[in-house]
């Protein structure tokens, strides 16, 4: 594997604070824009079957337009690296050992995504490993930021083969239990931007998912989709989905394989155009979110139109609302039990002839 020069540039401030952008990229044209700020993916481009380049992630090509005044109300996260915990917690409680916690209400009546100032809102260190053509983000979250308990350490790595293979490992370490669930929040639009995803075909190896409640929190309950609508393990195309539901999906599919093992969980390809993503995690399952709430005044510097049904997230994560939910797996990290996961985004070029 030829080792590749990882580079680097200013990508603006945050509270007077330079913000740095690195660059991966392989043999094959692929290119991952990371910057320290929330340990964000701002971009992801590629070359397709034909040769031409595609840019397939949600972002922005400086600090400006992660601060505007559009993108801070609709809070889409594009990109980041979620933590303490993905998704959401009812009501923004959970009790351990008999201590009850409470952390900030963000969303309705619940706690989202990490709370007022989530991972994704901080600044990371950087380490640049050429040799694996890597770069690895960490940081120290206090104990009871955000209202969780213990002294979290966090490290996450971003890494691109030669296969178009992205993967992004995570680990932490922990000096009291506390909910932990990391994701990254990257919403991909495999057509470069030219169409919505409706013309996307979806297969997801489950035909399980989280039941929500009113308030869009999943209490515990694991429902059968087999043979509904909302079953993606034989593959629909999303527009045939969208005909018959108000909202897309944002549904948490829990998957078949050892909670821990990395195994394919899914492959989405633009059947329109010539590039498939297949995902890859250690995860139980990940929210699948198609961006209905996505706000349409958004677009990168380029002109790429972001909004509804322009792009999904594939959110590995352990499962929302973990903490109150019992025997969800892993949603505890403790000093005798680290944090891992890993999930890989892959990218292929499927022929248009």
């Amino acid at each position: 594997m030829p080792v590749n020069t990882i580079t680097q540039s200013s990508f603006g401030t945050f509270n007077n604070i330079e913000i740095t952008k690195y660059i991966l990229s392989n043999s094959k044209g692929m290119k991952v824009s990371v910057i320290n700020y929330g340990a964000t993916i701002t971009s992801i481009s590629v070359l397709d079957a034909n040769g031409n380049k595609k840019e397939i992630a949600c972002g922005f090509d400086n600090m400006d337009g992660y601060q505007s005044e559009a993108y801070t109300a609709n809070a889409p996260y594009f990109g980041c690296t979620v933590g303490r915990y993905a998704s959401r917690i009812k009501d923004g409680k959970f009790t351990i050992e008999g201590i009850d916690y409470s952390t900030a209400i963000n969303n309705g009546s619940n706690h989202l995504h990490g709370g007022i100032v989530g991972f994704d809102k901080l600044v990371w260190n950087a380490e640049l490993d050429e040799q694996n053509n890597a770069i690895s983000m960490s940081l120290t979250s206090p104990d009871m930021d955000e209202g969780y308990p213990g002294t979290v350490h966090v490290k996450v790595t971003f890494s691109l083969n030669e296969e178009n293979a992205l993967s992004i490992k995570y680990s932490a370490s922990s000096d009291k239990k506390t909910p932990l669930s990391l994701t990254n929040h990257t919403y991909f639009n495999l057509s470069g931007f030219t169409e919505t995803i409706h013309k996307h075909n979806v297969i997801i190896h489950s035909t399980r998912i989280l039941e929500p409640d009113e308030t869009n929190v999943p209490v515990g309950k694991i429902i059968s989709v087999d043979g509904s609508i909302d079953d993606l393990s034989e593959g629909k195309r999303l527009s045939t989905c969208f005909a018959e539901m108000d909202t897309g999906f944002e549904h948490y599919y829990i998957f078949n394989h050892s909670f821990g093992t990395l195994a394919q969980v899914a492959r989405i390809t633009d059947t329109a155009g010539s590039l498939s993503l297949d995902i890859l995690t250690t995860e139980p399952g990940a929210l699948f979110y198609t961006g209905y709430f996505t706000s349409d005044e958004l677009k990168r510097e380029n002109g790429d139109q972001y909004g509804r049904y322009r792009g999904f997230c594939f959110e590995t994560s352990r499962y929302p609302n973990g903490p109150n939910i019992e025997h969800s797996p892993g949603s505890f990290t403790s000093p005798d039990r680290p944090y891992q996961s890993e999930t890989i985004f892959k990218i292929s070029q499927q022929s248009t002839t």
